[in-house]
């Protein structure tokens, strides 16, 4: 077992390392929000300036939704924008809040993240293998793609959820900060 002045530096190396990745997964998939934008703006003018609408068109604005939820969660979990429930969270000190974030991270986020992540793989492998696509006349082929995302999703968010947990023991692991220190 290292010692302690040894193993913060390590888990805290690990976190940066994850959170690097989140960080430049997450610009990455930024660029979503301005595809689904344009492609948003282009049906419109389509369907009421020509009345010529496309149910591909549409899918795909419902993909790249989903996309954007599913790969930007990691993100969002990075720069700690997920709603929660704050009635007593800010009112913990540092360390009742590292407390939290970790038993959190450790009982619910990565379980259900491991979870997901196995429940999904018979549900995209059903559809590659029956090469699933729109049931609508003009939808989108492929559907296995975008339900692949799922377990994609769901391991970017175990992986900046690590990386979460990683930060936190860290933190707790160091010394406590003198009582008569601000917190």
């Amino acid at each position: 077992m290292l010692p302690l002045d040894l193993l913060v530096p390590r888990l805290t190396k690990i976190a940066a390392a994850l959170d690097r990745f989140s960080e430049r997964s997450g610009r990455l998939v930024a660029w979503l929000i301005l595809a689904m934008t344009l492609l948003v703006a282009y049906d419109v003018a389509m369907r009421y300036l020509f009345h010529k609408g496309s149910v591909a068109l549409q899918e795909l604005e419902w993909h790249l939704f989903a996309l954007l939820f599913l790969l930007g969660a990691a993100y969002t979990l990075k720069h700690d924008a997920h709603v929660r429930v704050e009635l007593i969270y800010h009112r913990l000190s540092a360390r009742g809040r590292a407390w939290v974030d970790l038993l959190g991270t450790l009982l619910f986020l990565l379980p259900f993240c491991l979870l997901i992540i196995y429940s999904s793989w018979p549900f995209v492998a059903n559809a590659f293998n029956f090469a699933e696509s729109s049931p609508d006349p003009g939808g989108l082929p492929h559907r296995w793609l975008l339900k692949a995302a799922i377990p994609l999703g769901f391991g970017l968010l175990l992986l900046q959820g690590i990386a979460l947990a990683l930060k936190n023991l860290a933190f707790l692991l160091q010394a406590p900060p003198h009582p008569k220190e601000p917190r």
